[in-house]
């Protein structure tokens, strides 16, 4: 009976996880810090972001989600308008909020992107068979009714991200992920999905005493 009521999420859970275009490459943590709780977190999205046209809407998400779990978090767009760190290098984003009330930052950057296109050769669908596929005319039926898709040519696009979050207290790198999202079907998919990657993963290493 337990597995019979388990089946439907396990299903469930299945659909979810394949319709996901993220995962999480690799991930790295300081191992000398301690769990910390910081006082407020600037979210990042600096170094081509841009390109997609989702720097605000990734900053945003990351923020919503560290609220939810109760951090003190801005994104940079909010804070200090959606191009006062354009073109900078992290370095520099870094050295510019020393001195501020942020005593943590959270970064994403686009690391790399590929395009690579494929050919998808022609198919013959046919309809199902119905229950007089033994008779001729169910049979002639069936087979007239086919439905014809030409080859065509299609990209596949593969984006490559990461997330680097400092003290800015030490100003050491404290944790650092690394993703790949494949053929998103949209900017807000792709800050949906990040967030929650790394979040998820943010939790489960004990990055942040959440």
């Amino acid at each position: 009976m337990k597995t019979n009521k388990l089946l439907p999420i396990l299903i469930i859970l299945f659909i979810v996880s394949a319709c996901n275009s993220s995962k999480i490459i690799t991930t790295w943590k300081s191992p000398n810090t301690p769990i910390l709780k910081y006082n407020k977190i600037l979210v990042v999205g600096i170094n081509g972001t841009e390109t997609w046209g989702t720097k605000e809407k990734m900053e945003r998400e990351l923020v919503d989600r560290l609220k939810e779990k109760g951090q003190n978090a801005v994104s940079a767009s909010d804070l200090y308008g959606p191009k006062a760190f354009r073109n900078l290098s992290e370095d520099t984003v870094l050295k510019r909020l020393v001195g501020t009330t942020v005593d943590a930052v959270l970064t994403i950057v686009l690391l790399n992107k590929t395009k690579e296109k494929y050919y998808v050769p022609a198919r013959v669908y046919y309809s199902p068979y119905t229950m007089y596929h033994h008779h001729f005319w169910g049979y002639y039926n069936t087979m007239t009714a086919r439905i014809y898709s030409p080859g065509y040519y299609t990209y596949d696009k593969k984006y490559f991200w990461e997330s680097n979050l400092y003290d800015m207290k030490t100003k050491e790198l404290i944790y650092s992920v690394q993703t790949e999202s494949f053929n998103p079907n949209s900017s807000e998919q792709l800050a949906h999905e990040y967030s929650d990657l790394i979040i998820i993963n943010m939790e489960k290493n004990k990055v942040i005493n959440f």
